[in-house]
């Protein structure tokens, strides 16, 4: 089931893409208070920690660390915050 939102299709809800156009790296489509919401996170180009890795650097531990203690407010909000996804797909 594909969803066509402003001009952006997406594979479903909840369902993180990389973002076509904008200024930031990723889109999801969700659903908030019965409204479709489109979020867009991330800064394009820049080089995020990704997903934790078996022998990772300590300075990438630290930026992970950084980002999570630095967004934890937004991040507690859910699905409906850019900061909530960032941390699920980028971090």
């Amino acid at each position: 089931m594909s969803i066509t939102h402003r001009g952006e299709t997406f594979k479903g809800l909840n369902k993180p893409k990389a973002s076509s156009k904008g200024k930031k790296s990723h889109v999801v489509l969700i659903k908030d208070n019965g409204k479709l919401r489109m979020i867009r996170f991330g800064e394009k180009g820049a080089s995020t920690a990704g997903k934790p890795k078996a022998g990772e650097s300590d300075r990438m531990k630290a930026k992970r660390k950084s980002f999570k203690a630095r967004h934890r407010k937004n991040i507690k909000k859910g699905k409906t915050s850019a900061a909530y996804w960032a941390n699920k797909v980028k971090w």
